[in-house]
């Protein structure tokens, strides 16, 4: 439950942290003054918004990286207590199956299997009859007009 609050926090926090940072002025603010960037100096007051913008920033960057700091070491503690000292958790690779082990034959090598060629696949389609030659029709000979 606790992970669950601090995870919505923490996606709050970093979209308020890119509106505020998208808010303040550049080092070019100047240039943008002629499209109404100056005029954040009347809803703030007479020394503009760097002054909010840059504290409120600040608070919840701070915020934002003592929750990060907070939520990785909770998930290495408890990570470490539900698994004992000797098991490790492998992910993906703990459940490969293991093949069976087998006895070698004598003197321990194991035999090699004989090497088959792949069998042709059977048709299920009966082979065609050869064609047959058509029949010769005897040429009549041409008639003059």
């Amino acid at each position: 439950m606790l992970m669950l609050i601090l995870n919505v926090v923490y996606v709050l926090l970093a979209i308020a942290m890119i509106a505020l940072i998208l808010m303040q002025r550049g080092a070019g603010a100047q240039a943008g003054s002629g499209f109404g960037a100056g005029a954040s100096a009347t809803v703030f007051g007479a020394r503009g918004a760097s002054n909010f913008l840059t504290k409120s920033t600040k608070w919840l960057a701070i915020a934002f990286f003592a929750i990060s700091l907070f939520m990785a070491w909770y998930a290495t503690h408890s990570a470490a207590q539900s698994q004992g000292p000797a098991q490790q958790d492998l992910g993906v690779m703990s459940q490969v199956p293991t093949a069976p082990a087998t006895q070698p034959a004598g003197n321990g090598a194991v035999p090699a299997a004989p090497l088959q060629q792949p069998a042709a696949p059977a048709s299920s389609v009966p082979a065609a009859p050869a064609p047959q030659p058509a029949p010769v029709q005897p040429q009549q000979p041409a008639q003059g007009k």
